[in-house]
Parts: C-alpha cells; structure tokens; sequence
C-alpha cells in the first residue's frame, strides 16, 4: 500500500479563501445598506416587501446588521 500524502494548503489557496471570505462580507453588507435605503424610502410596509423582493434584498438582513451611517475613510 503506498504511504498516504499529505496535502498542505498553499499560501495563494488561504489568500484566494481569505479573499472570497472578505467579498461575501462585504456584499452582504452592502445588501443590508441597500435593503435599509429601499425601507427608508417606502412610501408603507407592503411598497417595502414589494421593493425588497424585485430587488432580491432581504429585509431582516437590512434589519440585523450593523452598518455605518456614513462610509469609512
């Protein structure tokens, strides 16, 4: 029976999964500012769910999120 290889992850694979990590983090963020604004310019609570679901946003992603009111320099 041949000796089983070990395989190590390469420096480039854990920068390209760190990579992704940090862009699903910030798409999810930008979800969250987007489903806020679409609430923020409802005219009610069903314009809101009609808006939210065309635009694909969810809302209680908009709702749990902590996002800042004003971009970081």
């Amino acid at each position: 029976m041949p000796p089983a290889r070990h395989i190590t992850l390469i420096h480039e694979q854990s920068d390209f999964a760190e990579a992704r990590a940090a862009e699903k983090a910030e798409t999810a963020r930008q979800s969250a500012i987007a489903a806020r604004t679409v609430a923020s310019h409802s005219e009610n609570a069903e314009d809101c769910v009609s808006l939210l679901a065309m635009l694909g946003l969810d809302a209680l992603a908009g709702k749990l999120a902590r996002v800042a009111t004003s971009p970081e320099l």
